[in-house]
């Protein structure tokens, strides 16, 4: 087999991965029936999905390949232009994806085009997968490995938006076909019967890529500040803090109504367990923030919990949230530990506290930071609302929440911080404004969460956790084995939310930790990454391995997760 010695004279064109993804299926609300379509099948559809009941999956993806001179451009969908470099046109302006991470450039974080929403990701109908740069001919399958060497590798991460109702998805794969390919003398003297063996050869990973940046991310020490709205909104019914008259258990209390607290409080303790379970290195901390009431002279808001390592003291402050947040806003203290208030979202909310005082909240948590927070470690302050910043025209001072926000990225007066926004069914121009990467600007939609729907409160907590930890990996081992499970049946149950105990393998598809995908567009990130060993030996010469991979969902609600299989 040629060796590495011959790579500068050896072209992209001669060696490439060009990948791609089957359509999306359906399932319709009561049986649990679906259908998976891959691009090369003679099914047809308008766009690039099929909906029933209101079910909407969008896919788009980046893929690279990196055949010894660093990792190149293959394949993407959306390319406007068709470099193979992910790429948008929207409203005139051509948004690229920012490249591999590049710490001289502020604009590249190396994560897939986090612009592309349920409104404007085109149809896979105008995905361009080109042809074999081998044989000049059509792809045969939407994935194509020929001429591989040894070391040469490559990667695909998967961003799927499920727009409308949440479901459950599925990661398949098909039509795939390693073959043995022309057999080269040296090759049939360890393989005469010339058998197909790249996919075997081939070591492969497959996971969450929590951050869309097409690399497997391990676990790193971070200090956490959860900044929470406890305005009345977030509580009472007269403020839309009712979200539905369906019971909720949270930390084993049954409330008779869901109101956007105790979603705030399943979220933030999975969140916290998720973290515990992990064995993560972290320091959380809480702060929270309300507005102010006729008479104060200075704003509610203040710290629930300081920064510790003991999860345990961080998942008691979160215990209750209901009744903390009424001692804030309807309590004569204004004192979430004081026990002085009704916690009754359907009574006591006259005469309670207006506005949020967003910018105070932040800049408590960033004085959590800068006083107990550990040296060298990176921060986030993770701040949740519903509405817009109190506006300053009660008695009190207040701290615009940009500002604040600018502050806390920045490096001075505070440690340079990571600022996540969670915008829960409310204006949503301030907390965008505010998302950004420690050093970084502001308006970054990566660091930003639109929750039209309360209920995916906690699936988006669950992404957080994710990102915190090390990205969890789904499978690992060949490519061949990676492959046999996409194929198998309804192929490898995803989860919608990482930080429930759920296994994809070992644990039934129905299992209630594993939960169904948020709907609303949320974006989540699954990649598969492959590599040729060095140590490879000559029976993979001339092999080559195509396959097709797709998706399978089916929406939630008349559905348990079992999957068309079981149904």
């Amino acid at each position: 087999m040629n060796d590495k010695d011959n790579i500068d004279t050896i072209g992209l064109s001669r060696r490439t991965v060009l990948a791609g993804l089957g359509a999306v299926g359906l399932a319709s609300a009561g049986a649990g029936l679906g259908t998976t379509a891959y691009f090369n099948d003679t099914e047809s559809f308008d766009g690039n999905t099929l909906t029933a009941g209101q079910l909407d999956l969008l896919v788009d993806w980046q893929q690279t390949y990196d055949f010894g001179e660093g990792r190149q451009f293959v394949s993407a969908h959306p390319d406007h232009d068709g470099d193979g470099e992910q790429s948008v046109e929207i409203d005139g302006d051509v948004v690229t994806y920012s490249d591999f991470p590049d710490e001289d450039d502020d604009d590249s974080n190396g994560a897939n085009l986090p612009v592309l929403t349920c409104d404007n990701i085109p149809p896979l109908s105008e995905a361009d997968f080109g042809t074999d740069p081998v044989t000049g001919e059509e792809m045969d399958t939407l994935v194509q490995l020929t001429d591989v060497k040894p070391g040469d590798s490559g990667e695909i991460t998967f961003s799927l938006h499920l727009c409308d109702n949440p479901g459950y998805i599925w990661m398949q794969a098909g039509n795939v076909s390693d073959d043995g390919g022309a057999g080269t003398e040296p090759e049939l003297l360890v393989d005469p019967d010339n058998l197909g063996d790249l996919g075997d050869a081939i070591q492969a990973t497959l996971w969450y890529d929590e951050d869309c940046d097409n690399v497997y991310d391990g676990a790193e020490p971070v200090d956490i500040m959860l900044t929470l709205d406890f305005s009345g909104s977030m509580l009472y019914e007269q403020y839309g803090g009712v979200v539905n008259d369906d019971d909720i258990t949270v930390g084993g209390t049954t409330h008779g109504e869901t109101t956007k607290i105790d979603l705030v409080e399943l979220g933030t303790r999975q969140f916290v367990s998720y973290l515990q379970s992990q064995g993560s290195d972290v320091q959380v901390g809480v702060a929270y923030f309300d507005g102010e009431g006729s008479g104060d002279t200075e704003p509610r808001t203040g710290l629930l919990q300081p920064l510790t390592s003991d999860l345990s003291l961080v998942d008691g402050a979160l215990d209750g949230l209901r009744k903390k947040l009424a001692n804030v806003v309807s309590g004569t203290n204004n004192d979430p530990n004081i026990d002085d208030s009704n916690a009754d979202p359907f009574s006591n909310a006259s005469g309670i506290a207006t506005g949020t005082y967003i910018g105070e909240g932040i800049n408590d948590a960033q004085a959590e930071l800068d006083a107990n927070g550990r040296g060298g470690v990176e921060y986030r302050n993770i701040v949740l609302s519903d509405g817009e910043s109190f506006n300053g025209t009660g008695s009190t001072q207040f701290s615009d929440p940009v500002d604040a926000a600018d502050d806390a990225r920045a490096a001075s007066p505070n440690p340079a911080t990571n600022v996540y926004t969670i915008n829960v069914d409310g204006s949503a121009s301030t907390l965008q404004a505010m998302a950004g990467p420690a050093g970084g600007s502001g308006g970054d939609p990566t660091f930003f969460n639109d929750v039209s729907d309360p209920l995916n409160i906690p699936s988006v907590f669950g992404n957080l956790a994710a990102q915190t930890g090390q990205e969890k990996i789904i499978m690992d081992g060949s490519l061949a084995d990676v492959l046999d499970a996409l194929e198998d049946g309804d192929g490898i149950p995803l989860d919608g939310n990482r930080s429930t105990p759920y296994d994809e393998f070992d644990d039934d598809p129905a299992d209630a930790n594993r939960e169904p995908f948020a709907g609303d567009g949320v974006m989540h990130c699954v990649a598969l990454e492959w590599e040729l060993p060095f140590d490879v030996g000559n029976e993979v010469q001339g092999d080559t391995l195509g396959f097709d991979l797709g998706f399978y969902t089916e929406q939630a609600r008349h559905n348990d997760g079992a999957g068309p299989q079981s149904a």
